[in-house]
Formats: C-alpha cells, sequence, structure tokens
C-alpha cells in the first residue's frame, strides 16, 4: 500500500479522508494506558466500514472453539478479550441533519496522534446535503494518571449558516465482537440509568461472569453559555442524555465528556457503580485541561526512560517512536495479572491473549526501559499459570512437567490449531529463556530461588518425556513438531525446538547447581517440594549429551528439520512478486511444501543463544536461510535486522529495521486494520538497541558494538542497567556514554572496558 501518512519526528498525521484507509487508520490512531484502550473511531455517527473497539485488560471471554473436526486435546474455547461499551458515542443533528462522514462532503480533514503527549486530535469540514457547513475539532485520551478514566472535547462550529444541534450523548453496551465465533452477543444487561446530564451502563459476561461499569458526565456549552440536558433515556444496555443548543454562524459549542470504566477485577461487583461514580466526579473536578496536563507529564516521564533519537532520518524517527509510543500504552506492569496480547488495545485478531511473543520480544524492552519490577511481573505471570501448565502437558497424554499454552488468558490452552496447539512447543523454551534473560540482565539471581526454579523444573521434565530416544542412532529425537517457522510443520527434529529443549534443561541443571552452592537449605526446600529425584538430573544430561541436531555438512548448517533439504530450494527474489504474499496467494498445501520461511527459526536460536556460536557459524546460516524468508510474520524482520547488524550487513540491517518499524504504519502485510502488530513493536526497539546498538548481557556484563547506518547522521538510546541509566549516543565518529545516575558502572565498548562514573560522559571513537 502506498503510504498515505505524513512524516513527522512526533506524530502520526494523517491529511485528507480516504474512507477505504479508515480501519487502517482506527488502529494506527488507537489510545491506551495499560489498562483500557479504544479504537481511532469517531465519536459522532459514521455508517462506513469501520471497527467499532473499546478494551479493558483482562476481561475476556471464553468463545466457543469453532472447526471442522475435533481432535482429542483440543481446548473447548478460544479466550478472546471483549470490546466493551462504546464509551465515546455522540451523535450530532444539524438542523434535522444526522453529521456521519459518509454521507456529508469533507474537507480541511487532519487526524493527528500526538506521541509526544498522548491524546488523539481530529479536525475536520463537513459539507451536509443541505449546504450547511461545519467544522470540527475533537481530542480525546484514556488518562495515564487516572487509568480508568476516558475524556473527550468536541467543538462544533457553524461555517454559513444559523440553526440548531442536537446533541446525544451516550454509552452502549449492546457491542458484540466482530471475531465471536458463532455471532454470539458477550454481554448480559445488568442495569442502565440516565438523570441530569449522567448515564451509567452496567453489564456482564454470560460466562465468567465479569462485570463492567461505565459512567459518563458530559457538559455543553454554546459560546461560553452552559446548556442544560433536555432529555435522558435508557433502553437494554444502553443510556444517553440529548441537549438541544443554538447554533450561531461563527460561535462554536463544546462538547465536554467524561467516562470512567470499571470492572470487578478491581473492584467488588456489588459496589461498581459506586466506584465508577466516585471516579467520575474526581475526573470532572479537575476538568478536561488539567487532565490533558497531566497527561502530557506522565508521557514526558515515560519519553525520559524510553525514547530513542534518530537524526537525520524522519521515516525511522517516526517509526521507532510510534512502536515505542505503543508498547508504554499497552503494558505498564502494574499488575501481574495482565500481558501483552499481540494486537494490545487496537484489534480483535489474535483474541488479544498472551503469546510466547511476550517473552521473545517484548520482555527486552521493559528490562531496559522500567522498573525492575515490570519485567519481573511478566515472569510473575507465568508463575501464576504453572498449575495451568502441568494440566496441559496432562490434557496431551503427558505423566509429567508442563506445556505452557500457545494462546491463553488463564493458562489454560485457547488455541485450536493442531499443528500449533499440539506442535508448536518451542513455546515452552521462550518461558524459560526469559527467566535466563531476567535474571542476566538485572543480576536479580534471587528470582530463581523464589520462583524461577520450579518453572523451570516443570519445563524441564516436559522435555524429558516429550523427545524419544533412538537405540539404533543413540540419540534423542523430537518428531510431530512445528518451529516458529509456521510454513513448514509437523516435521521431524526442528533444529529450533531440539536445540532450546536441550539448552533449557542446561539451564535448569546449572541453577539448581548455583542454588545448591549459594543456599543449600532453599535447594532442598525445592528438592522436597518438587520431589525432584537424582533420576530426573541424571536423564536430562543425558538427553543434553545425546540430542540429534539435524546439520548439512557440506553446507556448514543446521538443519531447519529433517529432510529440509530435500525441498526445491530457491530465493524469495526468484519468485514473482504477483505471488506475494504466499498467505494470501498461495494455497496452505502449497506453502507447506515450499521451502520459503514465515519467520526466524534457525535464526532464532541463532538470536537467542547468540553467545554460544561464533560469527562463521551465524554468517553461514544467515545466508542459507534469509533468502528463502518471506518475512510474513511481524515477528521475523527485527531478527533479521539484528542479526544483520552484528554481520556487518548494513543494508540489510537496515531496511528489516525499516520494515519492523514502518510494519504498521506502511500497512507491508495488508493487515493492519485488524490492528497493530504490538508484540513485534518491541522487536523494533530491539533492532535499535541490540542491532545498531550492538547491546548485550554477557555473563551479566554489558557490552555495546554499534554501528550507525548510513542514513542516520546519529541515533541515541536510554537503558537502565543494574540501576544506572545510561544514554548511549552514536555518530559516525563517536560513541558517547553518559551516566546520568550516581551509580558507577563499567561497559565493555568493542570489548575494551569502560568505567562510567556517575554523571558523567565518556567518549569512544566509532569503529
Amino acid at each position: 500500500m502506498k503510504p498515505y501518512l505524513k512524516e513527522h519526528p512526533w506524530s502520526i498525521i494523517e491529511e485528507g479522508f480516504d474512507q477505504t484507509k479508515h480501519e487502517i487508520s482506527e488502529s494506527i490512531f488507537s489510545i491506551g494506558n495499560g489498562h483500557m484502550g479504544q479504537r481511532a473511531n469517531f465519536e459522532e455517527t459514521y455508517t462506513g466500514a469501520s471497527l467499532q473497539g473499546s478494551y479493558m485488560a483482562g476481561v475476556y471471554y471464553p468463545d466457543k472453539t469453532r472447526v471442522g473436526w475435533w481432535k482429542n486435546g483440543y481446548p473447548e474455547y478460544f479466550a478472546k478479550v471483549l470490546n466493551a461499551t462504546n464509551w465515546i458515542g455522540l451523535k450530532l443533528v444539524i438542523n434535522g441533519i444526522i453529521l456521519n462522514l459518509n454521507t456529508a462532503k469533507v474537507s480541511e480533514f487532519k487526524r493527528e496522534l500526538n506521541m509526544k503527549e498522548g491524546f488523539l486530535y481530529r479536525a475536520f469540514t463537513a459539507t451536509l446535503e443541505n449546504g450547511d457547513i461545519v467544522t470540527v475539532e475533537a481530542t480525546r485520551f484514556v488518562s495515564i494518571t487516572m487509568k480508568e478514566i476516558g475524556a473527550i472535547e468536541y467543538k462544533v462550529t457553524p461555517v454559513n449558516f444559523d440553526g440548531e444541534i442536537e446533541i446525544t450523548s451516550f454509552l452502549d453496551g449492546d457491542i458484540i465482537n466482530s471475531d465471536a465465533n458463532y455471532d454470539e452477543k458477550f454481554w448480559a444487561e445488568v442495569n442502565q440509568t440516565a438523570t441530569d446530564n449522567k448515564a451509567l451502563v452496567t453489564v456482564k459476561t454470560k460466562k465468567l461472569d465479569f462485570y463492567y461499569t461505565s459512567k459518563m458526565q458530559t457538559f455543553v456549552d454554546t459560546d461560553g453559555v452552559n446548556i442544560e440536558p433536555t432529555t435522558a433515556s435508557t433502553r437494554e444496555k444502553y443510556a444517553d442524555v440529548v441537549f438541544h443548543a443554538p447554533l450561531k454562524q461563527g460561535k462554536t459549542t463544546a462538547i465536554y465528556k467524561y467516562a470512567a470504566n470499571v470492572t470487578n477485577r478491581d473492584h467488588a461487583h456489588d459496589v461498581l457503580e459506586a466506584v465508577a461514580t466516585a471516579k467520575l466526579t474526581d475526573a470532572v473536578s479537575i476538568g478536561f485541561g488539567a487532565l490533558k496536563s497531566a497527561q502530557k507529564d506522565a508521557w514526558d516521564k515515560k519519553w525520559q526512560d524510553s525514547d530513542i533519537v534518530i537524526e537525520g532520518d524522519v521515516s525511522a524517527q517516526q517509526g521507532i517512536r510510534f512502536n515505542i509510543f505503543h508498547m508504554n500504552q499497552t503494558y505498564t506492569g502494574k499488575d501481574a495479572r495482565l500481558n501483552i496480547g499481540p494486537k494490545g488495545f487496537t484489534g480483535e485478531k489474535y483474541g488479544g491473549s498472551t503469546y510466547w511473543d511476550t517473552e521473545a520480544y517484548c520482555l527486552p524492552f521493559y528490562l531496559a526501559t522500567a522498573d525492575q519490577n515490570i519485567s519481573r511481573n511478566l515472569l510473575v505471570y507465568r508463575h501464576n499459570h504453572l498449575e495451568k501448565a502441568k494440566e496441559n502437558a496432562q490434557k496431551l497424554g503427558f505423566t509429567k512437567g508442563a506445556l505452557y499454552p500457545m494462546v491463553t488468558m488463564n493458562g489454560e490452552e485457547s488455541h485450536n490449531e493442531w499443528e500449533i496447539t499440539f506442535e508448536e512447543i518451542h513455546r515452552n523454551g521462550a518461558i524459560a529463556y526469559a527467566i535466563y534473560d531476567y535474571v542476566n540482565y538485572t543480576g536479580d539471581k534471587d528470582y530463581i530461588g523464589e520462583l524461577g526454579i520450579e518453572v523451570l523444573v516443570e519445563i524441564s521434565r516436559f522435555w524429558e518425556e516429550r523427545v524419544h530416544y533412538v537405540p539404533r542412532k543413540d540419540v534423542y529425537m523430537m518428531h510431530g513438531v512445528t518451529g516458529p517457522n509456521e510454513y513448514d510443520n509437523n516435521v521431524n527434529n526442528n533444529w529450533y525446538t531440539n536445540r532450546i529443549a536441550s539448552w533449557t534443561l542446561d539451564y535448569t541443571l546449572q541453577s539448581l547447581r548455583d542454588l545448591k552452592e549459594t543456599d543449600p537449605s532453599l535447594y532442598q526446600q525445592w528438592v522436597e517440594k518438587l520431589h525432584l529425584q537424582p533420576e530426573e538430573t541424571t536423564k536430562w544430561e543425558d538427553i543434553i549429551d545425546k540430542m540429534y541436531y539435524p546439520v548439512d555438512e557440506n553446507l556448514g548448517v543446521f538443519l531447519q528439520a529433517d529432510n529440509f533439504l530435500d525441498k526445491e530450494i530457491m530465493k524469495v527474489e526468484d519468485l514473482d512478486s504477483k505471488h506475494l504474499p504466499l498467505n494470501q496467494n498461495w494455497s496452505w498445501d502449497r506453502i507447506l511444501r515450499s521451502c520459503f520461511i514465515k519467520q526466524a527459526d534457525v535464526l532464532q536460536g541463532m538470536h537467542f543463544l547468540n553467545h554460544e556460536y561464533d560469527l562463521d557459524t551465524i554468517k553461514r546460516n544467515f545466508d542459507f536461510y534469509e533468502p528463502m524468508t518471506v518475512h510474513e510474520s511481524s515477528l521475523s524482520p527485527c531478527v533479521h535486522s539484528i542479526l544483520a547488524c552484528q554481520l556487518g550487513y548494513q543494508d540489510k540491517a537496515y531496511d528489516m529495521y525499516l520494515r519492523t518499524a514502518r510494519l504498521d504504519l506502511d500497512n507491508y502485510n495488508n493487515d493492519t486494520e485488524d490492528g497493530c502488530h504490538i508484540t513485534s513493536m518491541a522487536g523494533t526497539w530491539m533492532s535499535v538497541v541490540q542491532g545498531f546498538g550492538g547491546m548485550k548481557v554477557i555473563d551479566h556484563d554489558l557490552h555495546l558494538r554499534p554501528f550507525i547506518p548510513g542514513k542516520w547522521d546519529s541515533f541515541s538510546f536510554k537503558i537502565v542497567f543494574r540501576g544506572a541509566r545510561l544514554n548511549i549516543h552514536v555518530t559516525q565518529q563517536h560513541i558517547e556514554v553518559t551516566n546520568e545516575t550516581a551509580v558507577d558502572t563499567a561497559v565493555k565498548i568493542f570489548d575494551e572496558t569502560v568505567h562510567v562514573g556517575g554523571n558523567e560522559t565518556v567518549s569512544v571513537k566509532t569503529k
């Protein structure tokens, strides 16, 4: 798709209204605060194509699984984030005509996502069917400082007429998920009230009994004169208040709407309406202007911690800030019950549930840009689901161990594609790797003894039972698996799956040895609690020693799976472009028979376990697999960008960075209307910090090996490491490391140890 958004370092700007791109914009311009979020739907009536979306973190529904052929082990439901009460709604009738951009003539349209201050702005001129012309300015945000509050300022000015406007401000809980398997509405009526300028709607889910209360208060003034509401009404799951105001040419009518959205996840359901009232009263007393000012201050703090500055390339700068913005507004880490859905608050695809994306791609961002407890909570989330993970393994016939789900809201598996549900078990390795990543980065070794060892042991028990011994070859193998490359499923001995399983066993054994040495009493407590037997750890050692890995000695590469080279090997560049993307042009059968790769698979192992392989090995595998990769997973370009940086492939690194940074802005995969690719956005951050910045933590030491793309004048990023906040600034000539705290630290730059004292700057020449 040809880009239609204006490049700007701090904003996403759409000028001119193109209805064919509206659903894409609804995703891109979404707003959120980690607790709730809102697609960029219009407040006023719009009868064109649109996905109305208001979402609340942690509120979900077990939608009954829909498959053509049931298989033993299938989950009975697919957990879906709920499209909840529409709190932004305004119906505007001007001189008897509904304001509707699907029927009006629209000019001077502008939509702006102000990422620096955290709000959505829209302005347009509309010519109605009778020739009346109005201008509109609308600003809204969901508050960072008051997580359950949303606020709207909506201004209408007649250009060429006098008349009357009827304003209906409403709450609508009669909502359906666009991805409902059987077109079922998930919400049931509880209560709705409307009086004066206030209205309230309480609904509950038909299953699981999530209660959701929205309460709004609306104010209208015309040219500074307050307008009182004329009527208020309710119907099932709906409430509104109506205002009638005179319109004078050139005079503005301003609408201020505040909404409190609360659930029984945070408050008892029998006090929800009282809580909503109190929250709303507080917000109204503060006022729109002060709330917006507090929003700016809160976002200032977020940007101080996580901003990346790129000079000389506005497209790249806008891309990285867009990704960081969505990461910060999707997850705050304050609630260990929450995780990061692949679409965040921007859409319903993938059900809004937790995938392995969190551990593999999102954790590094929060490790380096936020308080340690935030990333720790991502690990705690998985620990809290350990018993469910053990149940998941049992449901598939295993007698011990834990298999974490591919998709989940509460720890139960809710994914129902057999080649993924039953076979894409490498996800277990990402959970284990996240523990290693966290401990290696933060130095918080206590986490292993507190919670981590239990997860590691149960995952290792799963691997022990999932492999099988082949006596005639004296090796352990894993058959019937799907690696990260879902374009090659139900294979034997996926290299990455075998490798991450073996690595997990080794890390678990090392963690047990460390715990025994540092805290023998705690070690013994865990041995007894887990009923850990010596024969188990002996078996793990044997699996590590005898794990089978498919390799081609002539090419010097690890094979993605057994018999991979029996496929017709060709490069993506040899395909006619009309075939791409494959997933929209080829049959599934044809894709599975091809050599083409959806996302990093062997190279995912090269990325995770980078410190265990020399540069020549990484290069041979990259040179072999990348040309066959179609990057039709949003998770793919970032891994390739990072490895390309390491290999000195500057053009490839930059191209892959730009593809991941602008994946949604430029709609690379032709699917942004479903929602933005939130979890891959963290990969954009990784591409800059771990790729161009060359940042690694090896054996608890911070390493930097930066290089700067030729199109950039400079770039800089901030990381928090072991109590020190470091600002790394890279130009074509030098690298500056500034320690913005009083904590002295050491950094290895191009393998040379540099000490950076508190509040000091050290400069090193760029190589």
